[in-house]
């Protein structure tokens, strides 16, 4: 595609630009392999629609288990209707549900993914920033521990994307894309406040009228906050679009949860983000991992000696 110069420029600028960030990606010290490296077109926005489902009163999906991956949060299908009624049976059955449209995936490096037509929709720093998540995925993947994956998939896919713009574009291209992270990181904890708000009203109060009135309020309150954010670029009607109900809840925890360990072991690591990934495959996936890396992240803090 690159060397086909009959190929929209815009076309290939993307291409280029995903070559870039992979040759970054493997300094870094990702493995990247024919990851990437080859363009399929697809029509719209989307590759995959995701669905996921909560219980009554619940703010944790109720996951899907497959072989392999083991139990992850989110069904993924390729044909949207097939997820629309796989939403249709779920909430016949009583679940809330969050379908949700994603333009990338990862079959987790046992295949050489390709660039497609959605991905390259995005903005650019978006695209760069998408491209370095899904080779976290296939550098690192813990079974039955989807929230951890993801969160460290959705950090250093953010860091390294500051990272890259900082090589390509120095010192403003950094600044630039670090508040855009920040921006992201503040929605993100809002909406991650906002599940665990939810969570906590379900535990203290028993299915009733004044519950549902108390979540409504509730969804006001965030949504006020969210406002108060004043996030830029917002597009007009961002915060009402804001989904807040209980899947959709669930599915922004997955990852946004263990944000917190990953930015002390980064700090930790001295900001080297190929010894944070190389740090994260030494975790187990028996337990938790996000509790191993903050013990080990506040160990690092702690003076030789000290107790």
């Amino acid at each position: 595609m690159l060397a086909d110069r009959d190929a929209p420029e815009p076309l290939r600028d993307s291409l280029s630009l995903v070559l870039r960030a992979r040759d970054f990606a493997r300094e870094l010290g990702f493995e990247v392999d024919g990851l990437y490296s080859q363009y399929a077109d697809w029509p719209g926005d989307q590759i995959v629609t995701h669905v996921v489902a909560t219980r009554s009163g619940e703010v944790e999906a109720i996951g899907f288990w497959f072989p392999i991956v083991g139990r992850v949060p989110y069904k993924g299908y390729f044909d949207a209707e097939a997820a629309a009624g796989e939403a249709t049976r779920l909430r016949e059955e009583g679940y809330d549900v969050c379908l949700t449209p994603v333009r990338a995936y990862s079959t987790l490096g046992w295949f050489s993914d390709p660039v497609t037509g959605p991905m390259l929709r995005q903005p650019q720093a978006q695209l760069v920033e998408t491209i370095f998540h899904e080779l976290v995925h296939a550098n690192l993947f813990l079974r039955d521990q989807a929230t951890f994956n993801e969160s460290a998939a959705t950090f250093l896919g953010e860091e390294a994307r500051v990272a890259f713009y900082a090589r390509e574009q120095g010192p403003a291209g950094a600044v630039r894309e670090r508040d855009r992270v920040a921006e992201n990181r503040r929605f993100r904890a809002e909406i991650e406040r906002a599940r665990q708000e939810v969570s906590q009203l379900y535990a203290e109060q028993p299915p009733s009228l004044e519950r549902r009135a108390a979540r409504r309020a509730l969804e006001a309150d965030v949504r006020a906050r969210i406002a108060a954010l004043a996030l830029a670029g917002s597009p007009s009607g961002f915060v009402e679009r804001v989904r807040l109900n209980d899947a959709c809840l669930a599915l922004a925890g997955t990852y946004a949860a263990d944000a917190r360990p990953l930015e002390l072991a980064l700090r930790a690591e001295r900001g080297d983000l190929g010894a944070l990934l190389r740090r994260l495959q030494t975790l187990s996936e028996n337990g938790d991992p996000s509790a191993q890396l903050l013990a080990w992240a506040r160990a690092q803090e702690t003076p030789q000696g000290t107790p």
